[in-house]
């Protein structure tokens, strides 16, 4: 097999996932401007129908065009799971830098905290939660943040741990450069390969819990528009229009499926340690 050839088969699932996630999230991000009808307004003369030329994925129960209020629920999907995970860098990142390097009573007591909430299947402490803010896009954030961030203190702590013994940080450290210096300028750039891979890998969970807490009834209230909310919606209908469930599961599969496709591709081609010399 050629040099082309391969590089071609290495990277393919990189890039049908990419294009699969770039084809959704565009959609979403331009569906005030795309969508053929107002996602909130009820027309009961057509509802239920099913897909058709006039209205591509059908209508609801209360005669709402089904491609708009998809295209409106993709949009929160990603505002939402992208904000939270933002944050949960933001916030895991540093704190792992720091209990990674050497701090010993910091770092006991942060993995006890961090320990505590992993030891929580996530979608109980998102419910716990919600259950506490109140239902809304915020509250969705504040969850999915809160689960998000222990899962990159883990990480880059991990990482960390590793670099710290190496002879260019011990190097670093026997002529004199400082703690924070060491940190910004030998260790965070190891780690931000793995970051961008967990980061593909966490974005789905995030659109997944987001849809879940939706189908229960716990986030984005109606009649605003969210895939697990329009899932949930056609539960009751589900004999006489499957269709209504239908289209909403196959975007939120979709999307789930190009960040792994991508991210396994991403993994194997960046992890030294999965390289096929």
């Amino acid at each position: 097999m050629s040099k082309s050839k391969q590089r071609w088969h290495d990277w393919r699932g990189a890039v049908a996932g990419s294009l699969v996630v770039i084809a959704i999230a565009l959609s979403g991000i331009l569906a005030p401007w795309i969508t053929p009808y107002n996602p909130e307004k009820a027309d009961f003369s057509v509802a239920l129908k099913p897909p058709s030329a006039k209205h591509w994925m059908g209508t609801d129960s209360l005669g709402r065009d089904l491609l708009s209020r998809t295209l409106f629920g993709i949009r929160v999907a990603l505002e939402t799971s992208l904000i939270a995970i933002a944050a949960g860098l933001i916030l895991g990142t540093p704190l792992g830098l720091i209990s990674g390097f050497g701090c010993g009573w910091f770092d006991r007591i942060l993995m006890v905290f961090v320990d505590s909430i992993l030891a929580f299947p996530y979608i109980l402490l998102a419910i716990a939660l919600i259950t506490i803010l109140g239902a809304g896009e915020l509250a969705i954030i504040l969850a999915i943040g809160i689960w998000t961030a222990p899962t990159y203190i883990r990480l880059v702590r991990s990482l960390a741990l590793s670099i710290r013994e190496t002879e260019y940080v011990i190097a670093a450290k026997s002529i004199g450069c400082t703690r924070g210096r060491i940190l910004l300028s030998h260790v965070a750039p190891q780690c931000v390969t793995a970051i961008i891979i967990h980061t593909t890998f966490q974005v789905p969970r995030a659109i997944l819990l987001e849809s879940s807490l939706s189908f229960l009834g716990l986030g984005l209230q109606p009649p605003k528009a969210s895939l697990g909310g329009l899932v949930e919606a056609g539960r009751t209908y589900l004999h006489l229009a499957p269709h209504i469930s239908m289209g909403p599961g196959i975007v939120i599969l979709l999307i789930v499926l190009g960040f792994n496709m991508a991210g396994d591709t991403l993994r194997d081609a960046l992890d030294p340690r999965l390289v096929k010399r």
